[in-house]
């Protein structure tokens, strides 16, 4: 069922909380409604927004256009054999739900990446990654719609571009696709992963039988530590990316911060390395710290926050003076994970 609504309030459509209004706000629940509402001609003279749960977006204005919503519901098993499994779920589903399903199932692959907030579509348009695992590893197909002739498409692996934290639908395809449908491949016979110090030292606390259930207990204990309830105070999560920075960065660094944590990885002829974000933003002085109704999260610097009447453009200030001190101290360039409208 198609559902509209006129001067629409997103407030509860972002998790930083943002009260901005829609011009139209339409929620649809199947492919075959997506397609009747792009069809539309007064829908073709307008600006579109597609928007899952709203966990990875900054609103920083009332949105002059109509925003669709997915309600885009079922998760099924499509083929299998007796070592892998392939199942898919519509973009509307919200991630978390998906992946305890696939626990339920006893399909691996997907239980380090328990408890991201956002749906199923919006997963895949951000390669959702966390503790060794990536969307991109476990990733089958997807299915979606191109917005300007509602064609029906179906991309594989190669066709999605994924990076870190980045796919097509972020590249060359931003704002021209939505997605409907995404297929993953997992394990019927799991192998964990649990090489991330966090889940090994969580792990031990409890000495339980290793499982499928047990990691995705230990990964929500982990976040849970971490990331602060948007449903308590409003934020996105994550708001930059970690930084890969150059051998040359990395050395001159490692110099004056020899307690740098970092992951190095080859890169060409040389190597590359990964620097946490959240202790770059702390080491700087900047956890904790409040401006009027926006600030740094008290327990993890890298999430900024709705203190509680906070605008998107409170936010966003805050992060380009963050930005700026971090590129003036470090030589680092940090770069938004949060979408920014």
């Amino acid at each position: 069922m198609i559902n509209r609504h006129k001067s629409y309030s997103l407030k509860n459509h972002n998790t930083f909380g943002i009260n901005v209004i829609a011009d139209e706000f339409v929620e649809y629940s199947t492919s075959e409604e997506l397609v009747s509402v792009l069809n539309q001609e007064k829908l073709k003279e307008t600006k579109i927004l597609n928007i899952g749960s709203g966990s990875n977006i900054l609103f920083l204005s009332d949105f002059k256009g109509t925003v669709l919503h997915s309600k885009i519901s079922g998760t099924v098993v499509e083929e299998e054999t007796d070592d892998d499994v392939v199942v898919s779920a519509g973009a509307g589903v919200i991630w978390d739900d998906f992946v305890l399903w696939c626990i339920n199932k006893g399909y691996g692959g997907v239980e380090n990446l328990s408890n991201i907030p956002g749906t199923v579509g919006a997963a895949a348009v951000q390669n959702i990654g966390a503790y060794g695992t990536e969307l991109k590893d476990i990733f089958h197909k997807i299915e979606g719609i191109f917005i300007e002739n509602s064609e029906i498409f179906t991309f594989y692996l190669p066709d999605c571009e994924f990076d870190y934290r980045f796919s097509i639908f972020k590249g060359n395809l931003k704002n021209k696709t939505i997605i409907t449908r995404l297929f993953l491949k997992l394990k019927k016979k799991p192998l964990f992963n649990i090489e991330y110090e966090a889940i090994k030292r969580e792990l031990n606390k409890h000495k339980e039988e290793l499982s499928l259930q047990t990691i995705r207990d230990t990964i929500i204990s982990i976040r849970n530590s971490k990331l602060p309830d948007p449903e308590i105070i409003g934020n996105a999560g994550s708001f930059f990316k970690n930084p890969h920075i150059s051998d040359d960065l990395f050395a001159n660094l490692q110099k004056i911060y020899p307690d740098m944590p970092h992951h190095s990885y080859n890169y060409g002829l040389g190597k590359k390395y990964k620097i946490p974000a959240g202790w770059l933003i702390e080491k700087a002085g900047w956890k904790g710290k409040q401006f009027g109704n926006a600030g740094v999260h008290t327990e993890q610097a890298l999430v900024l926050v709705n203190l509680g009447n906070a605008t998107g453009n409170d936010i966003l200030k805050l992060s380009s003076e963050i930005e700026k001190d971090i590129a003036e101290k470090f030589g680092i360039y940090l770069e938004k994970e949060v979408n920014v409208v």
